[in-house]
């Protein structure tokens, strides 16, 4: 039995539990020490109950939490040797992060239950990376904070039976909002985040008949709506004639976390 929750997704905070019965893993630490233990307590979770964290980049919505992670908890942190290096002498300069590391391998790795194979996106962080991971037959994928969708990713996603994908912002709402026009060039411009419709279009790409659940992340607070990312992938979705109910299509909330969910 594969269980997900997004405890949170969005600049507010990112982390993700992917577990099963030999064991669960987490996928970045944007959330505090203190509200990952409140969020897996009420699952029924122990707070200890993953064995390693996987770091997708180092934006601090993503990587805020770690060094507390690494510290109180001693968990093994899995990174390229690129983004750990970045994050040692960048973003977090401390000797727990150093015991903690471990790198990740190019190709698959085998890392108890899990193989993981991490493989890099565009977004304007030192490096960013989605992961592929396959447990107890079961082929799953993220990829958030990506600026533009790749061959490779659209590759692997055509491979999973659940897709995590970012579905960042609306470009209406994005241009006519206050952000500056810098912020606005940096978001929608190759290098920073997947517009809705973006994401739509890559959902039109790498759809199989065996994808059976697809999770829009990372929603922006001042530029989309969930109601405005659902609607756009539900259309692509229809409009590849996916039979209706075949797909649980979802967004991930904010600043909440989604329900457990067994995949």
């Amino acid at each position: 039995m594969i269980r997900f929750l997004s405890l949170g997704s969005g600049s507010s905070g990112n982390c993700y539990f992917l577990g099963c019965d030999e064991g669960a893993l987490i996928i970045d630490a944007g959330v505090s020490l203190r509200r990952m233990k409140q969020i897996l307590g009420h699952e029924g979770l122990s707070y200890d109950s993953f064995s390693f964290v996987l770091v997708t980049h180092d934006h601090m919505d993503h990587v805020r939490s770690l060094h507390s992670y690494c510290k109180k908890l001693s968990k093994p942190v899995y990174a390229t040797e690129f983004l750990h290096n970045a994050m040692a002498y960048r973003t977090i300069r401390t000797p727990d992060l150093a015991r903690c590391r471990r790198d990740l391998a190019p190709g698959w790795n085998n890392l108890g239950p899990f193989r993981i194979k991490w493989f890099e996106v565009p977004h304007d962080a030192s490096q960013t990376v989605g992961y592929a991971i396959e447990v107890e037959g079961h082929k799953f994928l993220i990829m958030t904070d990506i600026g533009r969708m790749t061959d490779e990713a659209v590759a692997l996603a055509r491979e999973a039976d659940t897709v995590v994908v970012e579905s960042n912002y609306d470009l209406d709402m994005l241009m006519s909002g206050p952000y500056t026009y810098d912020l606005k060039m940096r978001i929608c411009k190759g290098n920073g985040h997947l517009s809705n419709d973006e994401c739509a279009k890559a959902i039109k790409r790498f759809w199989h008949p065996g994808l059976r659940n697809l999770f829009l992340c990372h929603l922006s607070e001042n530029n989309n709506t969930p109601s405005l990312a659902y609607d756009s992938a539900r259309r692509a979705l229809s409009e590849l004639g996916a039979l209706e109910g075949s797909v649980n299509l979802r967004t991930l909330p904010r600043r909440t976390p989604s329900p457990l969910m067994i995949l």
